[in-house]
């Protein structure tokens, strides 16, 4: 297949831009900064592109057979359109094309609910505070949630937990409903994302993707999220 990846700059994207290529799949990377992408590899093409404009976004996606995004942000209190806007021209662009697989990564927080089966202090301290610190992005990823499900093509949304890296793919769980969980590798993303997009199986679905080997101590992940405030997504 050929695959384009939006967000292939970011730390996930980068991981699904890799694995695809290893899996024999010719791979555009769209970024806004071609410079900023720090590998090269056969059957791989980079495309300046920035989703938030329509032009560039329907030229990077002409005469591929599938769309990944990955895009993501910072915590913010600012208001944040970029997975509304990113997906709105995405999707506008794949209907220009007449392609229509679609995947994409969103957030087990979007819901605002814990998963049945959290323990106590995840549902009353540890949610609470992940709704308050991510919450624009929360709300647009809901938008961009909405832009997919109404775009009429056949699409797979992905909600990933709390992202870490990790040098493998392992044996993450995936589930159509809400499913406990801290974590998700982004190697294991990756790998749901192209398991998902190379298939119809899984068309027309929201995943939970969640890791339950290798995960980071709750303790760590949290003073990593308050230092640093990384990327929702990416």
């Amino acid at each position: 297949m050929r695959l384009v990846v939006f967000g292939a700059n970011g730390r996930t994207g980068a991981q699904v831009v890799k694995q695809a290529i290893a899996q024999g799949h010719n791979v555009v990377a769209a970024v806004r900064r071609p410079d900023a992408l720090d590998f090269t590899a056969p059957r791989l093409d980079v495309a300046r592109a920035d989703a938030r404009d329509i032009d560039s976004t329907t030229r990077a996606i002409a005469e591929s057979d599938a769309v990944i995004s990955v895009l993501g942000t910072t915590y913010t209190t600012k208001p944040i359109t970029l997975f509304s806007e990113g997906i709105g021209n995405i999707t506008k662009a794949m209907t220009t094309h007449g392609i229509s697989r679609l995947a994409c990564v969103s957030s087990v927080c979007v819901t605002g609910e814990p998963a049945p089966g959290e323990t106590l202090l995840f549902r009353t301290v540890l949610l609470p505070l992940l709704l308050r610190a991510g919450r624009t992005a929360y709300h647009d990823l809901r938008r961009m949630e909405d832009i997919v499900r109404g775009s009429g093509l056949d699409w797979t949304i992905i909600r990933a937990s709390g992202l870490f890296n990790s040098t493998r793919v392992t044996d993450y769980t995936v589930s159509p409903t809400s499913i406990p969980g801290r974590y998700t590798s982004r190697a294991d993303l990756a790998d749901a994302l192209l398991r998902t997009i190379t298939t119809e199986e899984y068309a027309g679905t929201t995943l939970d993707v969640i890791t339950t080997e290798g995960t980071p101590s709750l303790r760590n992940k949290l003073r990593r999220n308050t230092s640093s405030r990384p990327a929702t997504r990416g």
